[in-house]
């Protein structure tokens, strides 16, 4: 198994479905990624924010179709407000959407696109390999939401990092005191530039020099 996967520090993780069955397989397949990990679970939204406020985690995999307590039923609506409650309370919390559904995300698209924290989705009907893919990418802090945009939207923040970078050869360091922003804020501009440009990790090669590749064949970059 990837090293990612297994030696890390253990990390707080918190799963969110209504289904039994469906939560207690997500449950193995998350023990088998992360065996340190510190693992709990909900079944409704009430239940997963109070989990969330009670202890710090760092990590959570939401279904969408959730209820809002028990004996409620399992709608969509209530797990897009789920997610926008907990990027609001937890900007730096990494996320991943497990949901037949992903398509629904499209209305929290202004949310996920400020949230600080990994994003990622993937359909329940996908293999684990790729589930477990999209979950490492989103404790890495990344965002994937592919098939959510239809159009290519660069913020003139983020076109201003590209030139900084690229045309005056300025690292993070520099880039952020040339914008007046936080290093925290630069790196969420790369995360949000690597998502748009659909660029996403590939063993032995570096993520800013594919930001430049796919920035330049977009016309981003001279």
């Amino acid at each position: 198994m990837n090293q990612t996967f297994t030696e890390m520090q253990a990390i707080h993780i918190l799963i969110v479905d209504d289904h039994q069955l469906l939560l207690n397989g997500t449950v193995e397949i998350v023990k088998g990624l992360y065996p340190t990990g510190i693992i709990r679970t909900a079944q409704t939204a009430q239940a997963a924010l109070e989990q969330a406020t009670e202890q710090p985690i760092d990590l959570a995999i939401v279904d969408l179709s959730i209820p809002e307590s028990l004996g409620s039923s399992a709608q969509f609506e209530t797990g897009l407000t789920l997610l926008q409650t907990l990027m609001k309370q937890f900007p730096d919390l990494n996320l991943m959407v497990q949901s037949s559904n992903v398509n629904a995300l499209i209305r929290l698209m202004f949310d996920i696109d400020n949230h600080q924290g990994g994003f990622t989705i993937v359909d329940k009907g996908l293999p684990i390999e790729i589930f477990s893919t999209r979950l490492e990418w989103a404790r890495q802090g990344l965002t994937y939401t592919k098939g959510l945009q239809t159009d290519l939207e660069i913020k003139p923040e983020w076109l201003e990092v590209l030139r900084l970078a690229f045309e005056e050869g300025l690292q993070d360091k520099g880039i952020a005191q040339s914008m007046y922003k936080s290093e925290r804020m630069i790196r969420h501009y790369w995360t949000k530039l690597q998502n748009v440009l659909e660029v996403y990790p590939e063993p032995g090669k570096s993520m800013r020099t594919l930001v430049q590749i796919q920035a330049r064949e977009k016309g981003l970059l001279d």
